[in-house]
């Protein structure tokens, strides 16, 4: 794979494609006091789309130049290939409006092909796609995503970039610490790895999250405890410039006798140099078996935190995490439900100068699960 560094001329290319440069969004250098619910929208399960099946949404983001807004599906391929939509809503300050589908882009491999399925990958080869998060590059409007990988096929997880058409432009050279794990006692473990991708403000790095502790930075959460997860900040060719330990929240609620519960950090947002939002999610399976969702908003403080980049390991050691505040507990909102929150991301401003900001859901193409966007109003402090 080429390297980004190597790769001027195609994005020279890119930005004819997209036509245009893509200004910082709607929420850069926000000051985050507390969020005002204005509205709800639902896709249906499976919608049919230009032959695709709408679902397992993960990520979201807005482009201010096209008004346009990109989510993708972390479908691996099993339904139709690895692709991302295009959408426009109606965001205004008392309601959003229906989701419109506008297109969908197959994301392709180095050779122009679609990524395979995990059937396909075992005989064919090629990289399956986990995708989790995207974001529109601020300067050319090309498209940025990353993949969480899978550890039982030996895929680690990737950052990639693409033109607009999701034609693959480069992927970022990530630091050998976040590898999945081979042998359980240090790397990433599988499931609960890349999920987060976030531009700073000026466009010149991105902040990538892990969702749960590397092995030998100690276990993941439990109810009565937390636990740290790394959070990096990379530049343009994937140099690490920081690496800071975010104290992740236990898990909220006790799941039913013999019952599963997991939390961790489900993506984060850029609200200043050295601000972020973090969208904490938690899946709680109660005694007859259905998981419920807890999701917290949290604003989150990088200045002062020791930087952890050169640190093995996290366990045992003396240091500062990052500070964080509770924006929103969603469990306050009167909702019929909160499903598997997921992506997060800045919307236009409202007409009184306020950032609006969009949540979406990952149905995980569950017909017990339904796809929601939630519209919020950033009242400042």
């Amino acid at each position: 794979m080429k390297s980004l560094s190597m790769l001027a001329a195609a994005l020279g290319l890119a930005g004819l494609l997209c036509g245009c440069a893509t200004p910082n969004g709607g929420g850069s250098d926000q000051a985050v006091g507390t969020l005002r619910f204005i509205g709800e929208q639902r896709i249906a399960y499976k919608l049919p789309f230009e032959g695709t099946s709408v679902g397992g949404l993960s990520g979201i983001d807005y482009d201010p130049v096209r008004d346009q807004w990109f989510i993708v599906s972390d479908d691996r391929s099993n339904l139709q290939p690895a692709r991302f939509y295009t959408a426009r809503l109606a965001v205004n300050a008392s309601t959003l409006g229906p989701v419109q589908l506008t297109g969908v882009r197959v994301l392709r491999q180095a050779d122009g092909s679609p990524h395979p399925d995990v059937g396909h990958f075992a005989t064919d080869g090629g990289i399956v796609l986990d995708l989790e998060s995207i974001r529109v590059d601020p300067r050319d409007g090309t498209i940025w995503y990353t993949s969480e990988g899978d550890g039982r096929f030996g895929l680690d997880p990737l950052v990639r970039h693409a033109r607009a058409d999701g034609s693959l432009l480069g992927e970022l050279p990530l630091p050998p610490l976040l590898r999945i794990s081979r042998d359980g006692k240090t790397g990433a473990r599988n499931n609960l790895n890349l999920e987060s991708l976030s531009f700073t403000p000026d466009g010149d790095s991105l902040w990538i999250a892990l969702e749960a502790p590397l092995h030998q930075d100690g276990p993941v959460p439990t109810v009565g405890a937390g636990a740290l997860c790394r959070i990096t900040q990379l530049d343009r060719s994937g140099k690490v410039l920081r690496q800071i330990a975010y104290p992740a929240d236990p898990i909220p609620a006790a799941p039913g006798p013999g019952k599963a519960a997991e939390t961790g950090i489900a993506e984060v947002l850029a609200a200043g140099a050295d601000t972020l939002l973090v969208l904490e999610r938690a899946a709680v399976q109660g005694a007859d078996g259905v998981f419920r969702n807890h999701i917290r908003l949290y604003e989150t403080i990088v200045t002062g935190a020791t930087d952890v980049a050169a640190l093995p390991a996290l366990a045992g050691a003396v240091l500062r995490p990052a500070r964080k505040r509770l924006v929103l507990d969603l469990d306050t909102l009167v909702l019929p439900r909160v499903d598997n929150i997921e992506g997060l991301s800045w919307g236009p401003r409202l007409a009184n100068g306020h950032a609006s900001l969009v949540l979406v859901s990952d149905d995980n193409f569950s017909a017990t699960q339904v796809t929601q966007l939630l519209l919020f109003e950033v009242l400042p402090r």
